[in-house]
């Protein structure tokens, strides 16, 4: 866990630039109800992530908007697929000037010889389409896209700047990251 101590009042800084799977979002999660059992005002998270797990996505997502502390997203380099879930808990969200988001559809990975029956197939896409869903409404509700609008990401798999961003209501503000001198600070370093 953290060895930061900060005054409840201060902001503390967490930096998470990884890949949303298990370890990485458990990591996250830890780091967060430490901040929270010690409470902390207002943490001020710095994001960049290829995506990931929509599992683990939508459940730090969930996690983080019942936090009790003031979150604030910023894009630090890319917020692509899954991660986006991560930056809209913010209730107050910033994208650096030279940054992307991504947008696509909910899929899933063969590594090994598989047989496909229609039972599976169609289990498959029901977990697919409902997950499209969940996320959908997630950006619908956290941004200024229309649901109809979200379909239509997912569809062309687009990657947009902060001025889209801004424009559609992902982000509040393009602005570069600004750590006051002495901030408490948190890298989460993951082994590769």
């Amino acid at each position: 866990m953290s060895s930061i101590t900060p005054a409840p009042d201060t902001t503390v800084y967490v930096s998470f630039i990884a890949e949303v799977i298990q370890p990485t979002t458990e990591a996250l999660l830890g780091v967060m109800a430490d901040l929270a059992n010690k409470r902390v005002a207002h943490v001020y998270l710095l994001l960049s992530t290829p995506g990931g797990s929509v599992n683990n996505g939508l459940t730090v997502y969930n996690l983080l908007k019942g936090m009790p502390f003031k979150l604030t997203t910023h894009n630090v380099g890319n917020v692509n697929s899954i991660g986006n879930m991560i930056f809209l808990a913010g209730t107050k969200r910033y994208a650096c000037p030279h940054t992307t988001f991504m947008f696509h559809g909910v899929g899933f990975d063969v590594t090994e010889k598989t047989r496909f029956e229609e039972k599976s197939l169609r289990e498959r896409l029901d977990s697919i389409g409902a997950d499209q869903k969940r996320i959908a409404a997630v950006i619908a509700e956290r941004t200024q896209i229309a649901s109809e609008e979200v379909e239509k990401l997912f569809l062309e798999a687009v990657t947009r700047d902060p001025n889209y961003a801004k424009s559609n209501g992902i982000i509040h503000e393009i602005k570069e990251v600004e750590i006051p001198a002495g901030a408490p600070l948190m890298q989460l370093v993951f082994k590769r």
